[in-house]
């Protein structure tokens, strides 16, 4: 069997927001009651159809890149940044400073230079020292995003809106499609839901941005054409 092509999301977001549940829930399809704190960073790894059901269907397999939190260790963890296919930002519905707090995560790797080239020239830890930073801030992002909302049964409580009627900012802002889900129902991604189809949609997409090229697409997959420059390309194991 031949090897599987990679693509890597970095999964970011404050400490306590429920990154670690988030990854384990979409890797493995099971509710992670009482996860650790990451330091550093944790790899789990999916399996991916990539246009299932198409005639262009092929298997992929997703690195997920969780992140540790930690704001001592935030002028060092830029070395996970090295390459980037696509980002999902996450924030606990329950904590609006959570959400807040996406610009600066997602300043902190566009300021970084990545692997498909340099986002931006500032260093990546003045993200943290800026005042307030908004979508203009940042500039274009070339590169698939998503933002996912956790703990909605904590939101609930706190708030009287139905959550799925809210949407954060940075999601306006960058025109990205966003999940509102809670980390302990082990069915909130199940196969059918609203939240499974847009986190199929989202890495379709970074798959499409990293291997493939079109090429006189009129509304059908069958003009996709598979990169030259990235075919060969394999992504380094990570070692814990």
């Amino acid at each position: 069997m031949s090897e599987l092509e990679r693509v890597r999301v970095l999964v970011l977001g404050d400490s306590g927001v429920g990154k670690t549940a988030l990854t384990n829930l979409i890797c493995h399809g099971a509710a992670l009651i009482n996860p650790g704190w990451t330091v550093g960073c944790s790899v789990e790894v999916k399996l991916h159809e990539y246009l299932e059901g198409t005639a262009n269907q092929r298997t992929f397999c997703i690195e997920l890149w969780d992140i540790g939190g930690s704001h001592s260790h935030r002028n060092t963890r830029h070395v996970f940044y090295n390459v980037v296919h696509g980002i999902i930002l996450v924030h606990d519905l329950s904590n609006r400073k959570s959400c807040l707090n996406l610009n600066r995560w997602l300043a902190e790797v566009t300021r970084t230079e990545a692997g498909t080239g340099k986002f931006g020239t500032r260093p990546s830890g003045t993200a943290w020292e800026d005042g307030n930073i908004s979508g203009t801030d940042i500039g274009e992002v070339d590169i698939p995003l998503l933002v996912i909302g956790t703990k909605t049964d904590a939101a609930s409580e706190k708030r009287g809106l139905p959550i799925h009627q809210k949407r954060s900012d940075i999601a306006e802002e960058f025109g990205t499609e966003e999940i509102h889900l809670n980390t302990n129902d082990s069915s909130a991604l199940a196969a059918g839901t609203s939240a499974a189809t847009k986190l199929t949609r989202f890495f379709d997409k970074v798959i499409e941005r990293q291997f493939y090229s079109l090429k006189g697409r009129k509304g059908s997959v069958s003009h996709l054409i598979l990169s030259d420059r990235r075919r060969n390309e394999k992504l380094p194991n990570f070692v814990s």
